[in-house]
């Protein structure tokens, strides 16, 4: 590791503390995942808003099946696991210039074949369309894994 990246993981380490942590845990609201906050950081699929509408994971079969998929692509695409049930599954990504830490959550609807997906920045306004992308290479990951089974 040179000593620029050395420089920048100890100056992101310390900053970290500064930035804002979630006051409480992400959870279904109403059994939904909860809405966008209305700044373009955030994509949901249950939204009905289209700036924030993303098309959930679709899935054919077992959604057990599904299920375990989605948290192994997770884990293998850099995300931290902190909250897993039967129908929801709590995980952030760490932006690794910054250290911007992002909520990934996903509620299973078996009877519809669809895993909903919410990505939401925690800070700023604008994500760049980070989110958007992430979800979309989860997507991609997760069709991969669902056809190699």
């Amino acid at each position: 590791m040179d000593i620029f990246s050395k420089a920048v993981g100890a100056l992101t380490s310390q900053l970290s503390g500064l930035w804002p942590q979630p006051e409480e845990k992400p959870q279904l609201v109403n059994g939904k995942l909860r809405p966008c906050p209305g700044t373009p950081n955030c994509v949901s699929s249950e939204s009905d808003n289209p700036m924030f509408k993303i098309a959930p994971l679709a899935f054919t079969g077992s959604h057990e099946q599904a299920w375990a998929a989605l948290k192994l692509i997770v884990r293998e695409e850099g995300g931290t696991v902190h909250d897993e049930g039967r129908e929801y599954l709590w995980s952030t990504f760490t932006l690794p210039v910054f250290g911007f830490v992002d909520d990934v959550e996903f509620r299973l609807s078996a009877t519809e074949g669809v895993i909903h997906v919410r990505s939401a920045s925690r800070l700023g306004i604008s994500d760049l369309g980070v989110n958007r992308g992430r979800v979309e290479q989860l997507r991609s990951a997760f069709q991969k894994a669902l056809h190699h089974r």
